[in-house]
C-alpha cells in the first residue's frame, strides 16, 4: 500500500471514530407549491422525492440534514428518477433541493464507508456513480430545469451547464472548490463553463474557487433568471406550469435538435474529466487535501 494511501485511510479512520456525525446547521423548510400534492410522489426513494404535478415531474433532493449532499444512494436514486422521468407523461422535468440548500455536492463522508478494496477501486466506484448522473443529464430527452433554491457546491454547480434552464433564488450561491480538495472539474464544466461565461471567468471559478452569487451567475450566463427568495417557489412554478401546457413532443424534439450536435462532444469531455480524476486519485496533493478536510472536520 502506498504511503499516501495509508496516511489518508488513517485520517479517515480517526475522523470516523471521533466524528461519526458531522454537525450541520438545520435547514428551514421552503415554501413549496406542491406541498398538497405529496400523494402523487413516488415512495420507492429514500434520499429524493419525486412529485408529478401540472404535467411536470419534480425531483427533490431530500437530505436537508446533510445539505442535500450526494451520497452513493442519492446518485443512484437520482439517475433512476431521471430514467423514469424521461419516459413518463410529463412535459418537462425539474430538479430542486429541500430546505436551505440546493446541494452541497459530493458527500465526502462517502470516504467513511467500509471499503475493503484499494483507494483506486473506491475512487473508480465513486466517479462511476457521478459519471452515470452526468451522462444521464447529457442524454435527457425532455426540457430539464434546475430550481436552485440555495447554495450549490461542486457537482451541484458544474452539472448546471448541462440543464436547459436554471432558475435561482437570490439566496443561491455557486461554488466549485475543486482545487481546495486536490480535485479537478467534472460535470463537463471544463467545456461548458468557458463556453457559457468566457475563459477568464471560467478559470476564476473552476481553478481559483471563485464563489458566484445568484446575480453574478446570471450575469455570466450560468443562471437563466433570479427571483426573490420569498416568492421563488411560487413564481417559478407558475411559469413552468405555463411551459408545461406546450406540446410535449414538439418541445422534446426541438430540444434534441438544439442539443444533438454537441452531445458526442459532451460525452467525450465527460470521459476525459473522469479519466483525469481517476488517474490523480492517488496523487500527493489530492490525498493531502482530503486528509486536511477530515482533520478540519474532526476539530470542529
Amino acid at each position: 500500500m502506498m504511503e499516501f494511501e495509508r496516511t489518508l485511510k488513517e485520517s479517515i479512520d480517526n475522523f470516523s471514530k471521533e466524528k461519526q456525525d458531522i454537525h450541520l446547521v438545520p435547514c428551514m423548510a421552503s415554501s413549496d407549491p406542491t406541498k398538497q400534492s405529496r400523494k402523487n410522489s413516488h415512495s420507492k426513494y429514500e434520499t429524493i422525492e419525486v412529485v408529478y404535478l401540472d404535467n411536470i415531474t419534480k425531483i427533490i433532493l431530500k437530505r436537508p440534514e446533510k445539505k442535500n449532499a450526494f451520497s452513493f444512494q442519492m446518485y443512484k436514486e437520482t439517475v433512476s428518477a431521471l430514467d423514469d422521468a424521461g419516459q413518463d407523461d410529463s412535459v418537462l422535468t425539474v430538479v430542486t433541493g429541500q430546505g436551505d440548500y440546493f446541494s452541497s455536492g459530493n458527500d465526502l463522508n462517502n470516504y467513511l464507508r467500509n471499503y475493503t478494496g484499494s483507494l483506486e477501486e473506491m475512487v473508480k466506484d465513486t466517479t462511476g456513480l457521478v459519471r452515470n448522473l452526468v451522462c444521464k443529464v447529457i442524454d435527457f430527452p425532455k426540457p430539464l430545469v434546475a430550481m436552485v433554491n440555495g447554495p450549490a457546491i461542486g457537482i451541484a454547480t458544474t452539472i448546471l451547464g448541462l440543464f436547459d434552464l436554471v432558475y435561482a433564488s437570490d439566496k443561491a450561491t455557486f461554488n466549485t472548490p475543486f482545487s481546495k480538495l486536490g480535485q479537478h472539474p467534472e460535470g463537463c464544466s471544463s467545456y461548458t463553463f468557458p463556453r457559457i461565461m468566457g475563459l477568464a471567468k471560467a478559470t476564476e471559478v473552476l481553478l481559483f474557487n471563485k464563489m458566484l452569487t445568484a446575480r453574478e451567475a446570471c450575469n455570466v450566463g450560468l443562471v437563466t433568471e433570479v427571483f426573490p427568495d420569498a416568492t421563488f417557489q411560487k413564481e417559478v412554478w407558475s411559469r413552468l406550469s405555463i411551459y408545461a401546457t406546450l406540446p410535449k413532443n414538439c418541445l422534446a424534439l426541438s430540444k434534441q435538435l438544439i442539443r444533438s450536435e454537441g452531445k458526442e462532444k459532451l460525452h467525450a469531455v465527460c470521459d476525459k474529466e473522469f479519466e483525469l480524476l481517476a488517474k490523480r486519485a492517488n496523487s500527493e496533493d489530492s490525498i493531502n487535501a482530503i486528509k486536511q478536510f477530515f482533520q478540519r472536520k474532526a476539530n470542529l
